[in-house]
């Protein structure tokens, strides 16, 4: 049996897909089931029960034995929540139990973790342990999502196996219910079909032009390979990085949606507001020498094939995966 956590959400409901056809189906999934629009997203997968998540350390208690691996990818993932007490129940405190549980029953544990953890980047985007105590995070968010990594770290009894994933930018089918918080694609796909054309950051940076902006990109099925990779892998527990260790600037994005979409290039550049303008980031790269470290040899699918694959295969048609 393999929980899966935050079931209805993003990540973890394209895991779901991911495991179906690798033939796991004895899935227990795991969250708060109260929003119609989340629940869309495991329609139709093959799954053994539903369990809330306010039930859940009671339900693993009674059925550990039944359990061989768990994802723990729930999470509160608002980076404009500045209430921390959300983040200290959702992220920390939940959590926290759920490695508790793992490591008391034997049982391996990969949970999500978050590039947000890097903050400005200031200490570069090394998957490194040692600097984990000073990273500076930009948010409450992203101060959780370290506050856990530093907590795993120091625990004396761990998981059977543990991974903590550090999600770049990840992108793909499933992400409807996000809202503000959905990927850059989702929401420059929908303003590109309303108003014919996107509208980008402009730089306030001399080192970079207007769009140059980069990030690091990841389609949402690499992200599930390698998750699955891992939970076959159970070798070399710690924090790795997960995105393409490529960075791929705004203007890049923007022209693959356009082709994608079949329309010609319209970028509008409209400046970065400027309460948000001395935090934004102009580079993001995951280093990814230490999951490469592991075997995991597939090359991930570039920014402008993913992004097709997510329009045409998915937004077009308001398909889920």
């Amino acid at each position: 049996m393999i929980i899966v956590t935050g079931a209805a959400g993003f990540i973890a409901s394209n895991l779901v897909t991911g495991l179906n056809d690798k033939g796991f189906k004895d899935i227990i999934l795991v969250d708060d089931f109260s929003m119609p629009e989340k629940n869309k997203n495991f329609e139709g997968k093959i799954y053994t029960g539903k369990v809330d998540r306010e039930e859940f350390s009671g339900w693993f208690r009674e059925n550990h034995r039944f359990i061989q691996f768990v994802f723990h990818i729930g999470a509160r993932t608002d980076t404009t929540e500045f209430d921390e007490s959300v983040f200290e129940k959702l992220n920390l405190g939940y959590s926290k139990k759920v490695w508790k549980l793992s490591a008391d029953f034997g049982i391996p544990l990969i949970y999500a973790s978050s590039a947000a953890t890097y903050g400005l980047g200031e200490l570069g985007y090394k998957d490194d342990h040692q600097v984990v105590d000073e990273l500076k995070p930009l948010n409450p968010y992203g101060k959780s999502k370290n506050e856990f990594d530093k907590w795993a770290i120091e625990q004396d009894k761990k998981p059977y196996y543990w991974a903590g994933i550090k999600f770049f930018n990840v992108y793909g089918p499933n992400e409807y219910h996000k809202d503000r918080m959905a990927s850059v694609v989702f929401h420059a796909y929908n303003q590109i079909k309303e108003t014919g054309k996107i509208k980008l950051f402009r730089s306030h940076n001399p080192n970079f032009k207007d769009g140059e902006q980069s990030r690091d990109f990841i389609y949402v099925k690499d992200v599930v390979d390698v998750l699955i990779f891992l939970m076959h892998y159970r070798k070399d527990p710690g924090i790795y990085n997960l995105g393409t260790g490529a960075a791929r600037t705004f203007n890049d994005l923007a022209k693959g949606i356009f082709e994608a979409m079949g329309l010609d290039e319209n970028i509008e550049y409209i400046d970065t507001p400027e309460d948000i303008r001395d935090k934004y980031q102009y580079f993001t790269r995951a280093e990814m020498a230490k999951l490469r470290s592991t075997g995991y040899a597939e090359e991930f699918i570039s920014l402008e094939d993913g992004i097709k694959d997510y329009i045409q295969s998915y937004l077009n048609s308001h398909g889920y995966n």
